[in-house]
């Protein structure tokens, strides 16, 4: 009841807000027009929200497809090609989804300021042709007037309050699907996204098909908006696809809160009731611009989260200090008492060539122009085992474990999985086809809880690399769930599920990086220096950890602590320079005359390691 409770409370409070508003905001100096402006902005926000807020993607261009679909759909009614308003909408937004998958397809393959460049080059582009090529159709400077209103069956939807219903209507629906989008697993794959891009791909999610796919619904969301912005106007303007409109849309949502789906419209309601009553007050003048600039400058200063963020901030910031305060003395117990529990998903074994060994490196090697990190290196390790690549710094470790999960692509050589050829696949691909990899520098999901966490890398394992599923909730996966209880079980940290992982201790942290790739469910798991940073208290409790996730697939581990490496590897091969010394037992490489004077400083076999 308390999850039903939480789902229905936000959506009960906007309905009521949207009930309300029409009665008592005009006494407080909005009018209706400005109500139907802020709903339509809304629902274009809700869109923007979902790929800003959520995915991260700061996009310049959602103009271009606010106009696409205004245009289409008011081309269409205009000119009686159509006589149905909801058909001409349908179309429209089609349209502009459309024109977002060529644009994100193009702006995806980019990071950071390019994307954000490309989707502004687009919106540039799309003003132009509206005013030149494409005058004929789009009025040009002139727009689209009489655009007509719709009926709902033999009743017309006129303008004024029939009309704020209508658009209360659709933008109340629209954020019941933004927000069950924002809860499903594709929503959390997205948060994932934002959160550690190269994460989200090593644990096997397509991250390119992601950002392609909210890239579309936000211009889908914008098509939308588009065509009621003609509707309720009955009036297609042609600044819809003016860079005012991308522009104002990205202020509005920071002043409301980014990643709050709500924050738009409270954004846009504060902006363009300001913008519309400042200009009334007697003095101010011309002077409106830069005092609405300032307003927004201390906005942003004083509420760094925006108006709803802030807000939702301090109503469970009590809340999350108390689990924050959990002692660690209870984490500990549980760490102490968890006996290990097999997890459910593995990676369908494909065998590629019988009695092949679970991982082999067939002369890899690795040049940075006259650097040769890594130089011809060969070795297999034997399904079922602990293998352990030892070696000073700089002696190529790390480079040949991102080559192994073919997050490098070697310069030469290639590596297989059970006979099968994974070089060359990406690391995505490589995570599903069975290889889990631990960094050596944590790479979590910093603000999302230890429990999301795991969910991310186990999701990857049962929906597979990209799946749109925007509509079950993130929870409901039944075999996802027991994995992740599993893998919490298995790593101690059950206690701490419900805690963001930016308030966890080293040691935890470092025991949930091998979380990560364990959810993942894979046959050979790698492991970069597991060991690093930790207490001896730690180090004690990760290598009992390793040796019984050992007990159930293929791990192989770079690690400098030597007394961990002799104690739970069954082989061991040894890098200098960049170069294979030498491939063997713990024995073999105690004694090995070459490996003590490289390596182990001159050690002999009868003494401690």
């Amino acid at each position: 009841m308390k999850g039903a409770a939480g789902t229905l409370l936000p959506l009960a409070a906007l309905g009521a807000v949207l009930i309300a508003a029409p009665f008592v905001l005009p006494h407080l100096g909005a009018s209706l027009d400005l109500m139907q402006r802020v709903l339509d902005i809304g629902l274009i926000g809700l869109g923007f929200d979902l790929l800003f807020g959520v995915a991260g993607l700061l996009s310049f261009g959602q103009a271009a497809f606010f106009g696409t679909g205004g245009f289409v759909a008011a081309y269409l009614l205009v000119n009686n090609i159509i006589g149905s308003v909801w058909l001409a909408l349908a179309i429209g937004t089609v349209f502009a989804g459309i024109f977002g998958l060529l644009v994100g397809w193009l702006a995806v393959r980019r990071i950071g300021i390019y994307f954000a460049m490309i989707t502004l080059a687009f919106s540039q582009m799309a003003y132009f042709l509206e005013f030149s090529p494409l005058a004929a159709y789009t009025g040009g400077e002139n727009g689209l007037p009489g655009v007509p209103v719709p009926y709902l069956g033999s009743i017309r939807i006129s303008t004024g309050l029939p009309m704020y219903w209508l658009l209360a209507a659709i933008y109340f629906a629209g954020f019941v699907l933004a927000r069950r989008i924002l809860h499903s697993p594709f929503g959390l794959v997205l948060r994932a996204v934002r959160e550690n891009t190269l994460r989200a791909a090593m644990v096997g999610h397509s991250v390119p098909a992601y950002k392609l796919a909210v890239f579309v619904i936000a211009a889908l969301y914008a098509g939308l908006a588009g065509g009621m912005l003609g509707v309720f106007q009955s009036y297609m303007p042609p600044d819809a696809f003016g860079f005012d409109t991308s522009g104002d849309l990205i202020i509005q949502t920071i002043i409301g809160g980014v990643g709050t789906l709500i924050g738009p419209l409270v954004g846009a309601t504060i902006w363009l009731y300001l913008r519309d009553n400042l200009q009334l007050v007697p003095g101010v003048g011309a002077l409106w611009k830069l005092i609405l600039g300032v307003i927004f400058v201390v906005l942003v200063f004083a509420l760094r989260r925006g108006v709803v963020g802030e807000l939702r901030y301090l109503l469970t910031r009590g809340r999350k200090a108390a689990e924050a305060a959990l002692p660690e003395e209870a984490s500990a117990a549980a760490e102490a008492t968890a006996a290990p529990v097999p997890l459910p998903m593995t990676a369908p074994l494909v065998v590629a060539r019988s009695q092949a060994p679970a991982l082999e490196a067939r002369g890899v090697s690795k040049h940075y122009g006259g650097l040769r990190a890594v130089d011809g290196i060969s070795f297999a390790v034997r399904t079922g085992s602990i293998h352990a690549v030892i070696g000073p710094n700089g002696a190529g470790k790390t480079t040949l474990f991102k080559m192994l999960a073919d997050e490098v692509l070697p310069s030469a050589g290639e590596v297989l999985l059970f006979g099968r050829r994974v070089t060359g696949l990406g690391s995505t691909r490589a995570a599903l086809l069975g290889i889990g990899k631990s960094n050596q520098l944590n790479q979590l999901f910093l603000d999302m809880t230890v429990r999301e966490n795991l969910r991310v890398a186990a999701l990857a394992r049962r929906r597979g690399a990209f799946r749109p599923d925007v509509l079950r909730a993130a929870a409901s996966i039944a075999e996802v769930e027991r994995q992740v209880a599993a893998t919490m079980e298995t790593l101690g940290l059950t206690a701490r599920a419900e805690l963001p992982v930016h308030v966890l201790p080293y040691g935890e942290k470092r025991r949930l990086e091998i979380g990560l790739a364990l959810a993942t469910g894979p046959n050979v798991l790698l492991l970069d220096e597991p060991l690093a940073g930790m207490s001896p208290a730690e180090r004690a409790a990760t290598r009992a950890l390793i040796r019984d996730i050992g007990r159930s697939r293929t791990l192989l581990i770079v690690e400098h602590d030597m007394d961990a490496v002799f104690e739970l590897a069954e082989r061991i091969t040894v890098l200098y320079e960049g170069r294979l010394l030498a491939d063997g037992t713990p024995e073999q490489i105690q004694a090995s005359d070459a490996v003590q004077n490289a390596y182990l400083g001159g050690l002999r076999a009868h003494e401690p390691a």
